[in-house]
């Protein structure tokens, strides 16, 4: 008995050792995951904050050309005051203004496109990690659930072969003791 109870209790501490390592693993994992997960999200918010900042300079970039455009051609139209200079310098200005409003509204979808393909890009990494990691602890609690069986089923072995041992033990003594108390024959000197 002292065997088995000395083969439990080493067993018991092998399953414990190994599950506190696993335990230990699975953790680092997530907190690693975590990190991650939270340095991609701090880079895709600089990335967008960066991104509408260059938006809102270009705008009023652009604000300003119209600004000095149409001050420059009032002016024009001031100094020369002719009725087809006039009418030219109208069709000008729509034209620049046109030209300058379609710059703009490109710019704008370019940056808008760009903010959403970062976007999505950040939420497939993030996806993609949050994949890696489940399918990370899902192979260690597997690993984790596999130790555990076998060892299981090796103190099951070991206290199986303990029992046996002890009952031919048993047998054994209780045959020679039995053998060693038959009575001797009467008239045999």
């Amino acid at each position: 008995m002292v065997v088995v109870v000395v083969a439990i209790v080493l067993l018991v501490v092998v399953v414990v050792v190994v599950v506190v390592v696993m335990v230990v693993i699975v953790v680092a994992v997530v907190v690693v995951a975590i990190v991650v997960l939270v340095v991609v999200v701090i880079i895709m918010l600089v990335v967008i904050v960066v991104l509408v900042a260059v938006v809102v300079l270009v705008v009023i970039v652009m604000v300003v050309v119209i600004v000095v455009v149409v001050v420059v051609v009032a002016i024009v139209v001031l100094v020369l005051v002719v009725v087809v200079v006039v009418v030219v310098v109208i069709v000008v200005i729509v034209v620049v203004v046109v030209v300058v409003v379609a710059i703009v509204v490109l710019v704008v979808i370019v940056m808008v496109v760009i903010v959403v393909v970062v976007v999505v890009v950040a939420i497939v990494v993030v996806v993609v990690i949050v994949i890696v990691m489940v399918v990370v602890i899902v192979v260690l609690v597997v690993v984790v659930l596999m130790v555990v069986v076998i060892v299981v089923v090796a103190v099951v072995v070991v206290v199986v072969m303990v029992v046996v041992v002890e009952e031919v033990v048993v047998v054994a003594e209780a045959a020679s003791s039995s053998s060693n108390s038959m009575p001797v024959p009467i008239g045999i000197h």
